[in-house]
């Protein structure tokens, strides 16, 4: 195995379940409904790594990311724009510029996430045209 880090395909997809495989059962769990939520909105999506962490491309770019860190989940938008519309519904959540941080007890809901990826799908193919 050489240490080049999968961007697409089935390596990627290889590689993110041994990322979440190597998680606690709590994060693992969070971080699994996460991937199949964004998954279902975006069918036309491929599993990616973008900066060592899980992500989906759509089109060939960057569509969302997630990780999971000691004392959280992350996911990441790739664009603050893409938030920008769901603050209110994610007031309860750590949020940055393009970032938002949650917990396997206190999960993303499914309907902003959904939202979101979508969001970022239209912004991918109006770039597109």
């Amino acid at each position: 195995m050489t240490d080049r880090i999968p961007t697409d395909g089935a390596e990627a997809t290889a590689r993110i379940d041994a990322i979440l495989g190597g998680l606690p059962a709590d994060q693992r769990a969070a971080m699994q409904s996460l991937r199949e939520t964004i998954a279902a909105a975006a069918p036309e999506a491929e599993e990616a790594i973008s900066y060592a962490a899980p992500a989906f491309r759509y089109h060939g770019r960057p569509l969302v990311a997630f990780s999971a860190a000691k004392a959280h989940c992350s996911f990441f938008p790739m664009s603050p724009a893409a938030l920008d519309g769901h603050r209110e519904a994610l007031k309860a959540f750590d949020m940055a510029k393009g970032t938002v941080r949650f917990t396997p007890a206190l999960p993303l809901p499914g309907d902003v996430v959904i939202a979101i990826v979508r969001e970022r799908m239209a912004e991918i193919d109006l770039a597109r045209r």
